[in-house]
């Protein structure tokens, strides 16, 4: 029996909301924000974060983002 070796759980948030100007990220209505969700990889994230953002590619305030949480809980590991 060989115990197989789990990859790294990276995880990633993808998340958006509409911008006060469209030059900075201050968001316009924090209780508005779009949530999409926690994703096991970057890959998975951008996905999802693709989706989000074509669909409201007509508005230009509309703003989705990745963050990569794995470097926020884990600050020190390598990359």
């Amino acid at each position: 029996m060989t115990d197989a070796v789990q990859p790294k759980q990276l995880l990633h948030l993808v998340f958006g909301g509409e911008l006060e100007d469209v030059s900075g990220v201050k968001f316009h209505d924090l209780a508005k924000l779009d949530i999409v969700g926690v994703f096991p990889d970057y890959e998975s994230a951008r996905a999802a974060w693709k989706a989000k953002a074509q669909a409201t590619v007509d508005d230009a305030h509309m703003r989705y983002f990745v963050v990569h949480l794995h470097r926020l809980l884990e600050p020190d590991a390598p990359k």
